[in-house]
């Protein structure tokens, strides 16, 4: 049986950056319409408006839970989703920002599948998104990101060393 090699090539570097871009602003677009940046609830594309319709969602998907916990619950995915966006859109410690991104997702899926049925999740493109967040986590190398940046005066740093040393 013969495999095939695929070289990185340009198209692949666009693909991750892309990637990256789309799942960060799709969390930080996400925390937006929660804080009532895209407006009120009932215009069009916004799904919550307020940080409190957010809670009535948060509770109808974790049902199970006492209510004491929708508001820290609310807060730490609202905080994740902040953390994770910024840190894909600028690409810092970006495979564990995708891995993570991708569990959050997959518990977000879970939690909408049992409580609203398996098609919340489809028409949200949950299963997308995570798959593209571990696709990302998967990758080795983030073109124009700071991972890169970093990298690159690392690799600097040490040449320069071994041509002093």
């Amino acid at each position: 049986m013969s495999t095939i090699t695929v070289k990185d090539t340009k198209f692949a570097s666009y693909s991750t950056l892309l990637l990256r871009i789309g799942l960060g602003l799709g969390f930080l677009s996400a925390v937006a319409d929660r804080l009532g940046l895209w407006g009120a609830f009932g215009q069009p594309n916004v799904e919550w408006g307020n940080f409190s319709r957010f809670l009535e969602y948060t509770h109808t998907l974790n049902w199970y839970l006492p209510a004491e916990m929708i508001l820290p619950l609310g807060i730490i995915a609202t905080g994740a989703e902040i953390l994770f966006g910024l840190l894909l859109l600028v690409g810092w410690h970006t495979r564990a920002a995708a891995l993570l991104s991708g569990l959050l997702l997959l518990t977000f899926g879970v939690a909408m599948t049992l409580a609203l049925g398996v098609k919340a999740p489809l028409n949200f493109a949950v299963l997308t998104g995570i798959g593209g967040s571990l696709l990302l986590a998967s990758r080795e190398r983030f073109p124009f990101s700071v991972d890169q940046l970093l990298s690159r005066r690392i690799t600097h740093g040490f040449t320069q060393l071994d041509h002093k040393g």
